[in-house]
């Protein structure tokens, strides 16, 4: 399982700041989140930055047992 860490509105919206969540995609992982997490947490989902072991990622890519995906929502403001 790769480790989830979520920052500002989206630690807020999940109520943590991290968790394991499985998947073999970042997208599984994601998918995997807003199961767990909920609505609230879809729709700040929508506004964040999706990082992979500090490096910016696509959807399609994989993610292994020991990565780490992060969840960045723009820090003051920004839009959809």
């Amino acid at each position: 399982m790769a480790r989830l860490r979520l920052f500002a509105s989206a630690r807020q919206a999940a109520g943590t700041a991290s968790q394991d969540i499985p998947g073999r995609t970042v997208d599984e992982v994601l998918q995997g989140a807003v199961l767990r997490f909920g609505g609230d947490f879809a729709k700040v989902l929508g506004t964040c930055r999706v990082w992979l072991n500090g490096e910016e990622a696509l959807g399609t890519t994989s993610v292994s047992d020991a990565d780490e995906v992060a969840l960045l929502p723009p820090v003051s403001g920004g839009c959809r």
